[in-house]
């Protein structure tokens, strides 16, 4: 694969994420509980991924490995319950701006560990990506949003266990196939899931059943593709670039609540939607290397 599939591959693994509000909201009205449809989300997107990697490609891991693949999806798991919290008592307007915080996260965790400084483009792509995503969230039109402590302790979180989640995508298990690397970080994610927000709700098969449809949705958009896309897409393109091309679920997010919940999307959301598309694509501009700038000018001379 050239560089920009797997560019690509992230990118679409963001979008999946985008697709996943809309639905939420859905089955909010129809009755279910936080609980619920996030259990049903991850048990049932976690057995999707396993039937799908029972028919690909394995390799023999050591118990060392597991471990540390089930570690790695961890982040996974409490980045849901984080943000599910964070929506307890702040505006989603709100809470997605404490969770794209992510974007800035993760060029700063890529420089402390991997001593990789983000170039001048990333750095302006980030500073397009923050003012798209305050201005796409509606809080320039929302008339003000209420802020509590707890809910920004819980948004901040979120955004610090995304970025994590990213970094690990991008330098756990590289030599693993996809399908199987991406079950094992799944399964991380779930058991931490049923640990810190156990869904007693789906022992009672009337609410499993009802919830079940919600469940598979989300879970192959939430669950099975954005892990298996990553997996596959960012140990080639590493967490910094990862994090500006996972901000295409704002986008989507705000195109969906449009066009299906039939929400209004003011013109300054737009303008954040096109702030946010066209900073992913600075952060994907190439600096011209200076080395090879000297080359051309030296041969230029020489002529």
């Amino acid at each position: 694969m050239k560089t920009w599939h797997y560019v690509l591959l992230v990118f679409l693994g963001g979008c999946c994420y985008g697709v996943l509000s809309t639905f939420v909201k859905l089955a909010y009205s129809a009755g279910f509980t936080v609980s619920a449809v996030t259990g049903s989300q991850y048990l049932l997107g976690t057995l999707l991924i396993w039937i799908v990697a029972l028919f690909t490609k394995k390799k023999k891991l050591s118990s060392k490995q597991i471990v540390t693949l089930l570690c790695s999806g961890i982040p996974f798991g409490l980045t849901g319950v984080f943000y599910y919290h964070s929506l307890e008592t702040l505006d989603a307007s709100l809470a997605i701006i404490f969770l794209f915080q992510f974007v800035w996260i993760g060029s700063l965790i890529e420089w402390i560990f991997l001593k990789k400084a983000p170039s001048t483009p990333k750095l302006i792509s980030i500073a397009i990506l923050v003012v798209g995503s305050i201005l796409a969230a509606g809080v320039m039109t929302n008339g003000g949003a209420i802020l509590t402590w707890q809910g920004a302790i819980w948004g901040a979180l979120s955004a610090v266990t995304y970025t994590l989640f990213i970094f690990f995508s991008s330098s756990v298990g590289k030599d693993i196939p996809p399908v199987q690397k991406s079950a094992f970080l799944t399964t991380g994610g779930v058991l931490m899931i049923f640990l810190v927000l156990p869904p007693t709700d789906l022992f009672h098969l009337p609410v499993l059943m009802g919830v079940a449809p919600y469940g598979l949705y989300l879970g192959f958009f939430g669950v099975v593709l954005p892990p298996l896309l990553f997996s596959i897409g960012m140990p080639h393109i590493g967490p910094g670039l990862g994090t500006i091309l996972t901000t295409s679920e704002l986008p989507v997010v705000v195109i969906l609540s449009s066009l299906v919940l039939g929400e209004q999307v003011s013109m300054w959301q737009w303008i954040g939607v096109v702030l946010i598309l066209g900073g992913i694509m600075v952060g994907n501009l190439k600096m011209p290397n200076r080395k090879m700038k000297s080359n051309v000018h030296l041969e230029s001379r020489s002529a």
